[in-house]
């Protein structure tokens, strides 16, 4: 992947994060709790207690009540074993669930032998945790997780047994899958019912469930940017609050998949250059209207970006030269009303250089395609999302230049590129503006996996 530094922020915000790092890991230890300095002094390491997280402790927890043949049961284990049939359908292989076996002790149980039920039981909650297992291993789709703490993990067994079991209703809880995103099951029960309309959808179907099967499955706060839909969704208790419409990269800088901690909202902030935006749009309006054009929108040319940079007379620069892209030129743009970045910028440091952020461009909100960032992502209501993100209105009016709100509790955003998405009781479908499903098409096709055989 190209990196997106020069495209969407220029290189001052990668250098600046990039020390930002060693800065956290001091403040980080600086802060430490004195119990924990001296925990990390001590000669003697004890090693922790290992919990018992597996099916058997599950049940011993329990007394040996059963989970799935208990009076508020309802059908789940019936659809529990049509999961585990269709498990193709998640690129997994529905053998290795053995459910001819669940199936003759369903039958076994039915008689109700209280130790036939037991049995049956154990066995479907051996498969449930297996399934839901692979499920939340990472499928490895080229997403960068930022912060490591982001990647899939599979829960311990333990843990999945008591979410299902704490469920209101533990048939809805398998219907819905809800052990992953609400957005991968309801993909998921678009390909059983048969709910696209030619081979080529069906295709879209399994790769976007793919995709799907990163999401957080949790009811933790999290921002999701689906590139391919160009809109920005919050979320909480698993419910989508709230959305909004965003401008993305365009195809020759496509905003990249990744998972990270919005970290804190910067106000006022200057933006810093792109060199190509120099080149195709700052210089040839200097060449035409002369340097008052740069006084105009404030833009100030650099000697670099560091913390001592001094301010160049433009008059030293050879604009024809960064209008042919011979000549490369820094240019910051002071904050206020003509300001690219708009009055706040949330972020996620990252060496890619893409966060989210405000924007005075109005007239691109109301485009079908929006598709015109360098790569970062430009908010249709940046102040709403502050809002939601921070819990109170972020005021820019008097505050510093490059001013740092830090959040008290960072909070992940999930940048994904979801072509196919639940809409209602349908599903809707979004042009491939960065070619990732032809991509993946082209392959799964050379391989004979597709329903359609196309490229």
């Amino acid at each position: 992947m190209i990196s997106l530094r020069k495209q969407c922020t220029g290189r001052w915000p990668v250098h600046f994060f990039q020390r930002l790092g060693g800065v956290v890991a001091g403040v980080m230890l600086a802060t430490a709790p004195l119990s924990y300095a001296h925990a990390a002094a001590a000669p003697v390491v004890r090693q922790p207690q290992v919990l018992d997280q597996s099916v058997e402790a599950f049940y011993r927890a329990r007394n040996g009540a059963p989970l799935w043949f208990s009076p508020k049961a309802g059908n789940a284990s019936q659809q529990l074993v049509e999961l585990l049939k269709t498990a193709d359908l998640d690129g997994l292989q529905p053998p290795q669930y053995d459910t001819p076996a669940l199936e003759d002790a369903l039958r076994s149980a039915w008689g109700g032998n209280q130790k036939a039920v037991a049995h049956a039981d154990q066995l479907l909650s051996e498969a449930f945790v297996a399934y839901a297992r692979d499920l939340r291993r990472d499928p490895g789709i080229g997403i960068d997780y930022v912060d490591p703490g982001l990647r899939p993990v599979q829960p311990s067994p333990l843990a999945l047994l008591l979410s299902a079991a704490s469920s209101p209703s533990l048939t809805s809880y398998v219907q819905s899958m809800g052990w992953m995103h609400p957005i991968y099951g309801e993909l998921r029960q678009a390909l059983v019912n048969h709910n696209y309309s030619s081979d080529h959808e069906k295709d879209l179907l399994e790769v976007n469930l793919v995709r799907a099967r990163v999401l957080p499955p949790g009811p933790n706060r999290y921002v999701l940017v689906n590139a391919a839909e160009q809109r920005l969704y919050t979320y909480e208790n698993r419910q989508a609050l709230d959305s909004m419409r965003v401008v993305v990269g365009k195809p020759k800088n496509p905003t990249p998949m990744m998972a990270a901690y919005i970290r804190f909202a910067s106000l006022n902030p200057y933006w810093y250059v792109p060199p190509d935006l120099a080149t195709e749009r700052i210089a040839p309006k200097v060449l035409k209207q002369g340097l008052g054009y740069l006084d105009e929108l404030g833009y100030q040319v650099m000697s670099d970006w560091s913390d001592n940079a001094q301010i160049l007379d433009p008059k030293t620069v050879d604009w024809k030269g960064v209008a042919a892209g011979k000549v490369e030129v820094l240019i910051r743009q002071l904050p206020g009303a003509h300001n690219s970045m708009g009055r706040m910028k949330f972020m996620f440091p990252n060496a890619e250089g893409v966060y989210l952020h405000d924007n005075p461009e109005r007239e691109l909100f109301e485009q079908a395609a929006r598709l015109y960032s360098g790569g970062c992502v430009r908010l249709e209501d940046a102040a709403r999302l502050g809002r939601w993100l921070f819990g109170k209105d972020l005021v820019w009016e008097g505050a510093g230049t490059e001013e740092r709100v830090p959040l008290d509790y960072p909070v992940p955003v999930y940048i994904t590129y979801l072509t196919a998405m639940p809409s209602g009781s349908s599903i809707a479908y979004f042009d491939d503006v960065y070619g990732r499903d032809s991509s993946r098409l082209a392959t799964l096709s050379d391989q004979g996996i597709l329903a359609s055989g196309s490229k």
